[in-house]
């Protein structure tokens, strides 16, 4: 774990909430000089506190308004079942989320598709890649609250 103290923080809190902030914008915003702002960036995007940047955007206007959540269950796993299982999974641009569980789920994979005949084509291709014991989905219907935004506490 870095060590961040409360600037740190409130420059990961000011970017979390706009990254298209310039340096001298996010330098006012967290009260410090323009040249210590930029180093304190470039210090937590080198120790990889700061992994990216990117513009949100919004998936029903592309088409893609149906959030799906995959749950799935195998009786395998080898090494060379997960070596496909990640290749499978990390080759569909429609899965966004993979997570690998505790509990009775072995992972739930998160995907964005268009509708239920879209699952179903993503299903298909992935059970073409990868044997699994069992495959269930859950489809959202209302998105109460999403977020990128990683708590940080400032103190």
């Amino acid at each position: 774990m870095t060590d961040l103290d409360e600037i740190d923080r409130r420059i990961l809190a000011e970017l979390q909430r706009d990254g298209t902030l310039s340096v001298d914008q996010l330098s006012e915003r967290v009260a410090l000089s323009r040249n210590a702002c930029w180093r304190r960036v470039k210090r937590l995007e080198e120790d990889r506190v700061i992994t990216g940047r990117v513009a949100l955007v919004d998936a029903e206007k592309l088409g893609l308004g149906l959030s799906v959540f995959i749950l799935l269950r195998t009786s395998n796993h080898d090494p060379a079942w997960l070596k496909t299982f990640r290749s499978a999974v990390t080759s569909f641009p429609e899965i966004t989320g993979v997570y690998r569980m505790s509990g009775d789920l072995d992972y739930v994979l998160r995907a964005r598709v268009a509708d239920v005949k879209a699952y179903d084509r993503l299903y298909q291709r992935l059970i073409a890649k990868v044997p699994l014991t069992d495959v269930s989905a859950s489809f959202v219907m209302e998105e109460i609250r999403e977020t990128t935004v990683i708590p940080v506490e400032v103190r």
